[in-house]
């Protein structure tokens, strides 16, 4: 059986090797690129995001990655957003005082965890609902959080995994084919991997032209 391939978005974000890592490691084959024709023909896009939402929405600007998301979204294509990747898929986010558009996908802000201890930093619980693909054989497992922002609510027609830190708040949402992840499953042992391997069975795989690693980029 071929192994699906994956597109992973290369817009400047942190953190993108060990994503490609973990997707390989799961089974994918891995394409770092920013080249929207090889995105299409790729049969999963993931969507990385390290640090604040307002320079997250700003590399994603430089490679029109809100319009592809949002493009596949409507098309139903596979979409895994991780940390910030998931914070932008809701309308806006507010950090230091400063509102910034996101994708706007799903209605709703992100803003700053109400708790007595920001960043939100370590391994927390996760609450799946009835119905998850994504947690499939791992529901209620612990997961790695590093972030001081969240989306209090999910979307409400989606299926919407909590945690709590000092307050609930989305620790991940399924929508249709539009996945996405408060924490790292890259960084989150087995329980990620086994993550990362149920998103990759939602994948239909395809022949492909293109180079599928990373170096070949």
């Amino acid at each position: 059986m071929t192994a699906p391939l994956v597109a992973v978005l290369d817009y400047g974000s942190g953190n993108i090797h060990s994503v490609v890592r973990a997707l390989e490691h799961a089974g994918a084959r891995v394409s770092l690129t920013d080249d929207h024709a090889v995105i299409a023909e790729a049969d999963g896009l993931v969507v990385p995001g390290v640090g604040a939402f307002a320079s997250v929405v700003e590399g994603l600007d430089t490679v029109d990655g809100g319009a592809l998301v949002r493009e596949r979204h409507a098309a139903g294509l596979p979409t895994l957003g991780i940390c910030v990747g998931l914070q932008v898929l809701f309308a806006a986010g507010s950090e230091h005082g400063e509102r910034t558009d996101g994708i706007g996908l799903w209605a709703g802000e992100v803003t700053r965890l109400d708790a007595p201890i920001v960043p939100h930093m370590g391994w927390s619980r996760v609450r799946t609902p009835e119905g998850s693909r994504m947690f499939e054989g791992i529901r209620d497992q612990h997961f790695y959080f590093v972030h001081s922002y969240a989306a209090p609510h999910g979307p409400d027609h989606a299926l919407t995994t909590v945690s709590d830190h000092g307050a609930p708040f989305v620790a991940a949402v399924e929508d249709g084919a539009t996945w996405a992840t408060q924490f790292h499953p890259e960084k989150s042992g087995d329980a990620g991997r086994a993550l990362l391997e149920n998103w990759l069975r939602t994948l239909k795989t395809r022949s492909h032209t293109h180079p599928n690693s990373e170096e070949q980029q």
